[in-house]
C-alpha cells in the first residue's frame, strides 16, 4: 500500500527499483514500490530489457515537498527507466523549496537506460535536484538530463541541479547548474545559457570508451561531446526549447554510435 507522509512543510514520498537477472538471459524486478506522487509501473519490455515507468499521481513537487528515488540494477539486469510525462515544478504554499534525490546504482555486468521526461521550471517554484550515480568497473549508463526553464511566456523558477558520477569508487562528474531568481549572476550570459531556456546532457558510460573514448568535438551549434576519465563521454547541449534540446541530444547519442 502506498505511504505518504504530509506535514505543513510538504510532502515526503519516495520510490524503490530493484532489477536483476533471472540468470536465464532476462530481468526480474524484485523490488518496484511507490508512494503517492510517485507510483511506479512496469511496461512491456524488449528483449532482455525490463522497462519501468515513472507516473506522476499528483502535481508537483510543490514548494516543500521532498521526493526521493532509488533504482539499483544488479549483475545480469537490463533496466530502462522512463517516466510518462514531463515533470512539473510548482510554486506551494510552502515558501520553503522543494527537494528531489535520485539515486542510481549499476553493478558489473548490468545496464540501467535513465530516461524520464523534461523537467520544467514554472515561474515562482524553487527546486534543487540532485542525482548520484554509483557504477562499478563493468557496468553500462545512459543517462538524460533535461531541463526547460518557465512554460511558453513565462519566467522560470529557481532550479538547482546537482549531477554527480562515480565510476570504480572513482568519481569522473561533479557539476551543478543554477538558474532563475536568487541564482548566481551570469548564468544566463554568454559563459552560460547564453539566452538559451532548454538545457541538457547525456551521461554514456560503456566499458569500451576505456580503450577507445570518442573524440570532443562540437556535434551541432549548441551541443558538444566530451570524454571523461575513464570509460565515460559526457554530451552537454543548450536550445531555445525543449523540442529542439531532444534533437541534439538524440543526434549527439547517435554518433557515438
Amino acid at each position: 500500500m502506498d505511504r505518504v507522509t504530509a506535514c505543513p512543510a510538504g510532502i515526503r514520498a519516495s520510490a524503490r527499483v530493484l532489477a536483476r537477472g533471472d540468470g536465464r538471459g532476462g530481468t526480474i524486478l524484485p523490488v518496484l514500490e511507490g508512494e503517492g506522487p510517485l507510483a511506479v509501473r512496469r511496461t512491456r519490455g524488449s528483449g532482455a530489457e525490463a522497462r519501468v515507468m515513472l507516473v506522476g499521481a499528483m502535481s508537483g513537487p510543490l514548494g516543500g515537498d521532498h521526493f526521493t528515488v532509488g533504482v539499483h540494477a544488479a549483475s545480469g539486469a537490463r533496466l530502462r527507466v522512463g517516466s510518462a510525462a514531463a515533470t512539473l515544478a510548482l510554486p506551494g504554499q510552502d515558501e520553503a523549496g522543494a527537494r528531489y534525490d535520485v539515486r542510481l546504482t549499476v553493478d558489473d555486468d548490468a545496464e540501467l537506460r535513465w530516461l524520464p521526461e523534461q523537467l520544467i521550471s514554472a515561474g515562482g517554484s524553487d527546486l534543487r535536484v540532485t542525482t548520484s550515480v554509483d557504477l562499478a568497473a563493468g557496468a553500462r549508463l545512459l543517462l538524460r538530463e533535461e531541463q526547460v526553464l518557465g512554460r511558453a511566456g513565462e519566467e522560470p523558477g529557481r532550479l538547482t541541479s546537482r549531477l554527480t558520477v562515480r565510476t570504480a569508487g572513482r568519481c569522473v562528474l561533479d557539476q551543478e547548474l543554477a538558474c532563475g531568481p536568487g541564482a548566481p549572476g551570469g548564468w544566463d550570459g554568454p559563459a552560460g545559457l547564453a539566452g538559451h531556456r532548454a538545457v541538457g546532457q547525456l551521461v554514456v558510460v560503456r566499458p569500451e570508451f576505456a580503450g577507445a573514448p570518442p573524440a570532443a568535438r562540437v556535434f551541432e551549434e549548441g551541443a558538444a561531446v566530451m570524454p571523461l576519465t575513464g570509460p565515460v563521454a559526457l554530451v552537454t547541449a543548450v536550445a531555445p526549447d525543449g523540442l529542439r534540446l531532444r534533437r541534439l541530444l538524440d543526434g549527439a547519442l547517435a554518433s557515438l554510435d
